[in-house]
């Protein structure tokens, strides 16, 4: 689809545009410049005094038909240009969705939003004391979200603030991230740093020493400053991909390093690959005092698993969560995937009457999103996914069955590129979410990242501005590094924690 966009001229709006079309079109080209073949021409005018009012017609070069949509803010109290030209770019993206549902037909439930944590919003909203009604209706006039999403969002701030009571109180302390960049196999959708790890037994050793390091470094740093640790999380890649005796190393580091242990609130680590679930791994974890895993099937179909690259087998998922019961862990995690090639309703309903059969403490229902370095994206025309109305559909199914089997939704992300665009959607029975999951997506403390590919997000404790730091995604450039990125980290957490108290 070619759009040609008139009436604004300014690039900022560039990338706002792209976004929303890309919600409507599986491929579109939008110009602020004359463009040969249009299919659309969008003519904008644009008013900015008091107040910010756009009004857009949206004409359909083929059949001469248009479709008119006008909306206007209030721009008083807004002192800086950047809060000016964010309720301006609202204001503009208001007007562009309105005619693009006209013209498509297709009613975008989220609305204008096309970021990752729409409940941080309303999150900020309420803490700032506005009333419910009030927050709901703004969501709804002004970024177009539908009631069952505003709703949907409601019960996500409802049940985090009933786990974590003290959420808007935390950034005095932090939780930690550690990534383990290893797999058996890398999957089809994935981005993460995974690297298979077969022959790798080098890099594996440099890069854990490395870690240690980190881990002993970044642990001083918090004792000497007092900082508690809320959460950790150990992510990847699958951090059972590596031996029993390394994850019992690790997490005697983790003790002896880190202030406090005994008293974090929560540690968590992925088993998410069946495959490398051992009765070995999972009596070290019952060692340390971990109970919390992840165990994914993502699908219960044999020939969508090996599509992706998923080298386990559906009954080895069923063996090694009942394994895992039997040896003590209490509050597992699984994780579902709608949309996967060659998956339509009735194999999503076969995932869940299996899931059905075991019953774990949370299920994430992700919906898949084409990421761009991904295998899949890159050679998309392999792989068939279902269309929009049937993955809107699954959706609805995991919805009613989560909510049929006593799961709530306790909180949810989004991603560019994603099916339907919809969301993934965390539930759990009540008491057993993740505290590290609301941490992540509501972003009131700052997450250090630990190992490889792990990323930190510093949030300031007085102003709540974001400073992200990355490590490095390949072993061989953090093997090479990470005394150096250790070492910024803690000047960032210096900068941070700077005259605290």
């Amino acid at each position: 689809m070619n759009i040609y966009i008139q009436g604004l001229g300014d690039e900022r709006f560039q990338r706002p545009l792209e976004l929303i079309a890309d919600l409507f079109f599986e491929e579109s080209v939008v110009s602020q410049q004359p463009i040969e073949n249009s299919n659309i021409e969008v003519v904008f005018e644009l008013s900015i005094e008091g107040k910010a009012a756009a009004k857009a017609v949206l004409t359909d070069k083929k059949t001469g038909l248009t479709h008119t949509a006008s909306f206007e803010k209030d721009l008083l109290g807004m002192e800086t240009e950047k809060e000016r030209f964010k309720q301006v770019k609202n204001v503009v993206s208001h007007v562009y969705l309105t005619v693009l549902q006209d013209f498509t037909g297709i009613v975008q439930k989220w609305g204008i939003l096309t970021g990752v944590r729409p409940t941080k919003l309303l999150h900020k909203k309420l803490h700032a004391g506005e009333i419910q009604e009030a927050a709901h209706k703004q969501l709804k006039e002004e970024y177009l979200i539908t009631d069952e999403k505003i709703q949907l969002m409601q019960q996500i701030v409802d049940r985090q603030l009933a786990v974590v009571p003290d959420l808007y109180d935390l950034s005095n302390e932090v939780s930690i991230y550690i990534g383990i960049p290893f797999c058996p196999t890398k999957c089809a959708y994935c981005t993460f740093p995974a690297y298979a790890i077969n022959g790798r037994q080098g890099s594996v050793d440099s890069f854990l020493g490395g870690l240690h390091y980190e881990m002993r470094e970044v642990g001083r740093w918090l004792k000497e400053n007092g900082i508690k640790i809320t959460t950790v999380y150990y992510g990847g890649g699958t951090p059972t991909s590596i031996t029993a005796e390394e994850m019992d190393m690790l997490y005697e580091e983790m003790y002896e390093s880190f202030p406090d242990v005994a008293n974090v609130r929560e540690i968590t680590v992925e088993a998410g690959r069946p495959d490398t679930i051992t009765p070995e791994k999972l009596e070290v974890l019952k060692k340390w005092n971990i109970d919390r895993i992840s165990i994914n099937p993502q699908s219960y179909i044999q020939e969508t698993l090996k599509a992706i690259g998923r080298h386990h087998t559906v009954e080895e998922t069923v063996t090694k969560f009942h394994l895992a019961r039997e040896m003590g862990m209490n509050n597992i995690n699984m994780d579902l995937i709608i949309g996967l090639p060659g998956e339509g309703v009735p194999e999503f309903q076969h995932t869940l009457d299996e899931t059905e059969k075991l019953m774990p403490e949370s299920l994430t229902v992700h919906t898949l999103s084409f990421k761009r370095a991904s295998e899949m994206t890159k050679n998309k025309q392999k792989y068939k996914v279902a269309d929009r109305d049937e993955v809107s559909k699954m959706m609805d199914m995991a919805t009613e069955w989560t909510k049929e089997h006593d799961y709530v939704p306790y909180y949810l992300y989004r991603q560019k590129n994603i099916l339907g665009n919809l969301e993934n959607v965390g539930y759990s029975l009540p008491g057993q979410e993740s505290i590290y999951n609301i941490m992540i997506m509501e972003e009131q403390q700052s997450i250090i990242g630990l190992g490889c590919g792990a990323s930190s997000k510093f949030v300031h404790p007085k102003t709540g501005k974001i400073t992200r730091f990355a490590n490095p995604k390949d072993p061989k450039s953090y093997n090479d590094g990470f005394k150096h990125y250790t070492e910024e980290k803690i000047n960032i957490l210096n900068e941070l924690f700077k005259g605290r108290g």
